[in-house]
């Protein structure tokens, strides 16, 4: 059954543009396009709606369905509107080299999130030298706040209120992620990661695969993005371990100076 909040019951129009643009992100964070059944399921919307978004949203050109998977995928509209955004939001120019670089350095995998509202979105990946990888974060995919590595070194890093508001309107992580993901251990991931400095995320998404995270500030000091690296549990080892952590660390530290530098 579809619903909506009274907040967006409030403002005429406001529940049929929040529909549009949770199937924009859903269609934005998919490689190769995505099926009406899976986008539907995700935003919670009956086929029949969905499609009749995706349709109004593709006579637009915010959205282009394939001819022969039927697939939906993103619009070149979207692609110009990306572009005229960029100038003021993107960091990957002022990011892409030291993301490479954390790559070179640790030979793993490497990437550049983004917090969205409640979500972390993926801008950039670098491959590391190291032919065995993980292939659970790539560009465009998103994850809540505190399940990723990114997430919980940004989730981490925000005021005490703002943390707390978020877990409220988040009780479902639990049952979406898992037992590791409740409040309590939740709480206490973050804690550890404040205190070290850099979240660890032990294969909780993907079993075997291993993610560090570290919070990148912006110019008022507040975590708007994160580095991470992933790679096989083994390359995580207690032996490695700081050794990447301050490789990592050294890495956002650089990045939150660039930025902090380019917006002055």
């Amino acid at each position: 059954m579809e619903s909506s909040s009274p907040s967006r019951r409030t403002v005429p129009g406001a529940q049929a543009i929040a529909r549009a643009s949770s199937l924009l992100r859903l269609v934005s964070a998919t490689a190769d396009g995505a099926a009406l059944h899976r986008l539907a399921a995700d935003a919670g919307l009956s086929r029949s709606t969905a499609h009749r978004l995706l349709t109004a949203l593709r006579v637009e050109g915010l959205v282009d369905q394939d001819p022969v998977t039927s697939r939906w995928t993103p619009g070149p509209e979207l692609y110009l509107m990306g572009t005229v955004a960029a100038s003021r939001y993107d960091v990957t120019e002022l990011a892409r080299d030291i993301v490479r670089s954390l790559a070179v350095q640790t030979e793993e995998s490497a990437f550049l999130s983004a917090r969205r509202a409640d979500e972390t979105v993926c801008l950039i990946r670098e491959e590391g030298p190291f032919p065995i990888r993980s292939f659970v974060l790539s560009e465009g995919i998103r994850f809540p706040l505190g399940v990723a590595s990114a997430g919980i070194a940004i989730l981490s890093f925000l005021p005490a209120h703002d943390m707390d508001a978020y877990l409220e309107r988040h009780p479902e992580l639990e049952q979406r992620w898992g037992a590791p993901h409740g409040p309590a251990p939740l709480r206490r991931r973050l804690a550890e990661t404040k205190a070290r400095g850099y979240a660890i995320n032990p294969g909780l998404i993907v079993e075997g695969s291993w993610g560090i995270g570290a919070a990148v500030f912006n110019r008022e000091g507040r975590a708007e993005w994160a580095l991470s690296l992933t790679g096989a549990e083994f390359r995580f080892g207690p032996d490695r371990m700081p050794q990447l952590g301050r490789t990592l660390l050294a890495h956002a530290h650089q990045l939150s100076s660039r930025i902090a530098g380019a917006r002055r």
